[in-house]
């Protein structure tokens, strides 16, 4: 593993100890941007969202820049992960996802943060940050990093409303490393009870550190 950045890693403190069970490609990945801004470049085989229309009605009240209301292949992405400082102190890794579909291009964002539950990760989706989701994060047998929830919850103000069965969605996402190609990988899959996979997303990039 490479020597720590200048700021805190969110990810590599919700694995805590479990870190060193990661690959050295994807625990070099993990430890975040330091002062920088990791910048990422790759093209997903699949990506999106079969459900347009109900993404669009979902719009209103989950804010802006976080559902997906395209579908397609061999689409072109950009990343851009960034750590920030939290009003009340803590750290964040803010990520702009940048989608570019055939006809448009779309952008979801996110933040996460270490959770008060050891080996816990905070994700808050979308501009607004109504939707949050409590992350358990693992090292996979393969050394890949594994990120999966265990709890959805919406938030308006100061309330935290957890959401029911129907209206809950659950996550999985892990980074890997593919040997063959020297590439990251990323494969993401979200769930609704009733409809089914509502965003999903999978391909290779390479990364580098950009500083301001």
């Amino acid at each position: 593993m490479t020597s720590a950045p200048d700021r805190p890693s969110v990810l590599l403190a919700a694995l805590g100890p479990t870190a060193d069970a990661l690959r050295p490609e994807v625990a070099q990945y993990a430890e975040g941007p330091g002062d920088g801004i990791a910048v990422c470049d790759g093209v997903f085989s699949v990506a999106g969202s079969r459900w347009g229309r109900f993404g669009l009605l979902a719009r209103p009240f989950v804010g802006p820049r976080l559902m997906i209301t395209s579908y397609g292949a061999d689409v072109p992405f950009h990343v851009e992960n960034r750590l920030e400082q939290a009003p009340d102190g803590a750290a964040e890794l803010r990520a702009t996802r940048t989608f570019r579909f055939a006809r448009r291009t779309e952008t979801f964002v996110d933040v996460l943060r270490v959770g008060e539950q050891s080996g816990t990760l905070v994700n808050r989706l979308g501009a607004a940050q109504r939707v949050e989701l409590t992350l358990r994060c693992e090292a996979t047998p393969e050394g890949h990093l594994r990120l999966r929830s265990e709890r959805a919850m919406l938030r308006l103000g100061r309330l935290r409303i957890p959401l029911p069965g129907v209206f809950s969605v659950s996550v999985q996402v892990e980074d890997g490393f593919d040997d063959d190609t020297g590439c990251q990988t990323v494969r993401a899959l979200a769930r609704n009870p009733l409809l089914g996979t509502v965003l999903t997303y999978r391909g290779s990039f390479r990364w580098r550190i950009r500083h301001p």
